[in-house]
């Protein structure tokens, strides 16, 4: 009987097992301010009180901000108890106001979770074109929703001020483009910083770390 075929499996086996540690150990890497992600300055007040706050700023109309989407949103079900992912729709000009306003309707009407993702796919599979609220009021009656109680809500001067909200923090954060992550007021971090989706993810794990240890300091 010959060990050859034996051995070269073995090898291989090591190898494969080598190779997968070094990968891990890659994405585990140390960041660096500057690097793989900013601090803010000043830092900026959070709104999760005790637990350290991730906040997603992003936009519907944002192709990478549609491809991020599934990527985040297994990431924050998995977040400690400590930790809380929110979302904040950017605004840097005008046109952008009425899809933040989206964002909070769906928010004050519990319908976040049945059509924020919807809302990405109808711009970005189907291919819906929002130009006027008309457009909008339609698509929002066709998924069961009833149109004068979401043209009530969108219409509220509690959402025209959230909107006014996001606009102010969008430039609060110093924010160039998105999707962007701010980790508890005072870390700004990206794809465009880190790489990858996998490079954001671990870089914010990292950042969470280092804002616990920060807390925990106080």
């Amino acid at each position: 009987m010959s060990f050859t075929p034996f051995f070269r499996a073995f090898s291989l086996r090591i190898f494969l097992a080598i190779a997968l540690s070094l990968v891990g150990f890659a994405a585990k890497a140390d960041i660096h301010p500057g690097k793989e992600y900013e601090l803010l300055s000043p830092p900026q007040a959070v709104e999760t009180g005790k637990k350290i706050e991730v906040l997603e700023i992003f936009a519907y109309t944002c192709p990478h901000c549609f491809d991020l989407e599934a990527d985040i949103n297994k990431w924050a079900k998995q977040l400690p108890k400590d930790v809380e992912f929110r979302r904040l729709p950017a605004i840097f000009r005008d046109s952008w106001a009425p899809f933040a306003k989206v964002f909070y309707t769906f928010e004050a009407m519990g319908l976040t979770e049945r059509l924020h993702g919807e809302f990405f796919n109808a711009i970005h599979v189907r291919h819906v074109r929002f130009d006027d609220d008309k457009a909008l009021f339609d698509w929002v009656e066709k998924q069961g929703i009833p149109r004068k109680s979401f043209i009530d809500i969108y219409s509220s001067f509690s959402i025209q001020s959230k909107a006014l909200r996001a606009k102010q923090l969008t430039r609060a954060y110093a924010i160039s483009g998105v999707p962007a992550v701010i980790v508890d007021g005072k870390y700004r971090t990206s794809v465009s910083n880190t790489g990858s989706h996998a490079g954001l993810l671990s870089a914010l794990d990292q950042l969470i770390k280092q804002a616990r240890q920060e807390r925990a300091g106080k």
